[in-house]
This record gives structure tokens, C-alpha cells and sequence, in this order.
């Protein structure tokens, strides 16, 4: 795969990670929930984080070999 396709595919794939954050914050801030969604919302907004940063660690050791 090519540097720029795979940059391309990388910054796409963030961007709907933070995103997808960016709404379950916005969720949150309504506290329209009871306590077992708002701590399922919780656990996804970590894992999230979690996948964007693995996403972009991935994409420094691809781009690096």
C-alpha cells in the first residue's frame, strides 16, 4: 500500500473516531440517561480513545519499516 493512501485511510479512520467521541460527549452533557447508559457511554468513549491511539501508533510503525 502506498505512504499516501495509507496517510489517507489513517486520517479517515481518526476522524470518525473522533467523531463518534465527539456525539457521546455531546450525549453525556444531557444526562438524559440513567446510570447504566451513562456508564456504558463512558466505557465506549474510553475504548474509543483507546482504538484512535492504537490507530495512529499503528501508523507510525507502519510508516517507519
Amino acid at each position: 500500500m502506498s505512504t499516501l493512501g495509507f496517510t489517507i485511510q489513517t486520517i479517515g479512520e481518526v476522524m470518525i473516531g473522533i467523531t463518534i467521541l465527539y456525539v457521546h460527549h455531546k450525549m453525556l452533557r444531557e444526562r438524559k440517561f440513567d446510570k447504566k447508559v451513562f456508564a456504558d457511554i463512558r466505557i465506549e468513549q474510553w475504548t474509543g480513545l483507546i482504538g484512535i491511539i492504537m490507530i495512529i501508533f499503528g501508523y507510525i510503525i507502519q510508516v517507519t519499516n
